[in-house]
């Protein structure tokens, strides 16, 4: 079954979003000014409607004519789970069963790219490092969410590279902040694909893969925190609101745990990939040349 596709693009000099289709994409921007971007469509809880609207009109701009953004622009939340592969806790060496409650960090927009965009490394660390997640977005907000009904408040389905700095995640004693937020170290999307139901996300196939070559793969099924869990978790301490985008966690086989590590280099391609969703792609640079 093929989902709708929708993105937050760039084209003659202005941010817009609409439908991609194999030839380009359809702007919808343009017929909705009352709902300037994806978040207001989200929070309108219109995304497939506007789908709908975009599938019998004639492409905008081909491809080559727009560039990707991240999908959801300035979202009030990005949470990231740490820890949630039975294998990736496995990596880590240190006897302990797997969590009892889920590891959390916060991102800030600012540190993504969208698709086809270059992911940048910095001049203050080569220990780039790549963590392909499915991210969901949050559709209907809400507090202290059961998880019975948890999944009646996802709005849609993006990819995420989660990139980050091996050796400023460890500054200091209890967080990871620093080397999760430098600027356009990681990425998300190619667009949201409206979610429907559970079977979409209940068992797929996440791979990873740099220049080629898979580095990660696991399936959704092995979660140790399952969609539901980690949205009732979540609103347990904050409201979720519409466009709010939770980064689900990725499975072992990121560069820091090869021996000797393997670091992201200029002109590497990173790839992630999941079943119904689809691939998210992006080149590295170095930030002088960005």
């Amino acid at each position: 079954m093929t989902r709708p596709k929708l993105a937050t693009f760039r084209a003659d000099g202005r941010v817009r979003y609409g439908l991609v289709r194999n030839d380009g994409v359809v702007e919808l921007s343009a017929r909705h000014p009352e709902w300037p971007t994806l978040r207001e469509v989200i929070e309108a809880g219109a995304l497939n409607l506007i789908a709908e609207e975009g599938a019998g009109a004639a492409v905008d701009f081909p491809n080559g004519a727009f560039t990707y953004e991240i999908p959801v622009p300035a979202p009030e939340k990005i949470i990231c789970v740490g820890v949630n592969y039975p294998d990736r806790n496995e990596e880590y060496k240190d006897g302990q069963a797997a969590p009892a409650k889920a590891s959390l960090f916060i991102r800030f927009p600012r540190s993504f790219v969208g698709h086809g965009q270059p992911i940048v490394r910095p001049p203050e660390s080569v220990q780039l490092d790549y963590e392909g997640e499915v991210a969901i977005v949050i559709g209907k907000g809400g507090r202290r969410i059961a998880e019975a009904d948890a999944l009646d408040h996802i709005a849609a389905l993006s990819l995420c590279n989660e990139g980050t700095l091996r050796d400023w995640v460890r500054h200091a004693k209890f967080n990871v902040t620093q080397g999760k937020n430098f600027d356009r170290s990681g990425s998300i999307g190619p667009w949201l694909v409206p979610f429907q139901d559970e079977s979409q996300i209940a068992d797929i196939a996440l791979t990873t893969r740099v220049n080629g070559e898979v580095r990660q793969q696991d399936r959704t099924g092995r979660m140790i925190f399952s969609f539901r869990h980690i949205i009732s978790y979540i609103s347990t301490f904050t409201t979720l609101v519409p466009g709010d985008v939770i980064v689900t966690g990725t499975p072992t086989g990121a560069g820091a745990r090869f021996d000797p590590p393997i670091w992201l280099k200029p002109g590497d391609v990173v790839e992630v990939e999941a079943d119904g969703i689809g691939l998210l792609r992006n080149t590295v640079v170095d930030e002088a040349t960005a």
